[in-house]
């Protein structure tokens, strides 16, 4: 009989899906510095765990719940696979990208394009529902192109809804995917928070979650009133130690925070981890730079920790790291 899955805190918070961002070492991170905010991997192409080193695309560290995957992909079957997958690898949480609106992603019919395609999206949705006992979510945007009238988004929240998705997160702009990079899609497009909390109000039996624009745990809560929760993105990445606080303000765990040393001896260990299981920890570098921000001596450790990379050893880490671990330790 397999093992009961643990109670896992509601969405009120969550980490977004990023790019060369959010992948495991990240994620180890973050825990570092938040028990209870919702973490997401990397978008993994669905075909990819089909053909390619599933076990190495979906490693993630035991401590990392709760945590999603996000896939990419719009045929049901190859989903369905990788819905199980992410069952069978611990993941608590199976979502499909209709949000991103690179050329890469869309190219392949994956993202920000399927959101023309309701039917196709409740299809994989459906054959996702049917292959896992985890929770399928959905991540989207208010509308692409010329398509970004509330009746098309209630028309796709409905087809996920029916298709068995309860919950929604909206990244509150929509995606030109003619005429704008994906860059320029993060920016120029207006946010509209207040269609998304209509389309809870449309929707109220849905768990909804926004997205976009959101730079602090102030704006997480602000925005977040009349939905669900919020996610963060890039200012997550720029910024992981706003996240200290996350525990406390939005799920009233009332243990110490986290501070920058504490997180950055624990993350050395891990580093310490990987290098004997044979991993290269130059990669893993790249996610401290903003955990330091502002901390004295912060930039010479930057610049230190930027020389290594590719070619680090954890003794050269250590001795990066050392001012901040002798403040720890005074």
């Amino acid at each position: 009989m397999p093992l009961a899955r643990p109670v896992l805190p509601p969405r009120r918070l969550a980490v977004a899906p990023m790019m060369n961002r959010t992948d495991r070492h990240f994620r180890y991170l973050m825990r570092l510095i938040t028990r209870h905010t919702w973490l997401y991997t990397e978008m993994v192409v669905g075909r990819a765990l089909v053909h390619g080193d599933a076990a190495r695309l979906l490693r993630r560290h035991p401590g990392e719940s709760p945590v999603a995957l996000q896939v990419g992909g719009s045929e049901p079957g190859v989903l369905a696979f990788a819905a199980r997958l992410a069952a069978e690898h611990g993941y608590d949480e199976v979502n499909l990208n209709v949000g991103c609106p690179s050329p890469r992603v869309t190219s392949g019919h994956m993202g920000a394009c399927l959101m023309a395609e309701p039917e196709r999206v409740a299809d994989c949705v459906a054959a996702m529902r049917d292959a896992t006992r985890l929770p399928v979510t959905v991540k989207t945007r208010l509308g692409i192109d010329a398509h970004d009238d509330f009746e098309f988004l209630c028309r796709f929240a409905g087809a996920v809804r029916d298709a068995g998705c309860g919950t929604l997160i909206v990244h509150a702009r929509k995606a030109w995917l003619d005429g704008l990079d994906p860059k320029a899609n993060r920016n120029v497009p207006p946010l509209d928070y207040d269609r998304v909390r209509e389309l809870k109000r449309v929707f109220p039996d849905m768990e909804i979650l926004v997205n976009g624009g959101i730079a602090n745990l102030e704006d997480a809560q602000r925005t977040s009133a009349g939905v669900d929760g919020a996610m963060l993105g890039r200012a997550a990445y720029a910024r992981p130690m706003l996240f200290a606080a996350a525990d406390a303000r939005f799920y009233g765990d009332s243990r110490p925070e986290a501070g920058v040393a504490e997180v950055v001896a624990g993350y050395l260990d891990y580093l310490e981890t990987r290098a004997r299981a044979g991993d290269r920890v130059g990669p893993a570098l790249r996610h401290l730079p903003g955990v330091i921000a502002g901390t004295p001596g912060s930039r010479a450790i930057r610049s230190r920790l930027g020389a290594l990379a590719g070619r680090a050893d954890m003794n050269s880490v250590a001795g990066a790291l050392a001012p901040l671990l002798r403040a720890r330790a005074a």
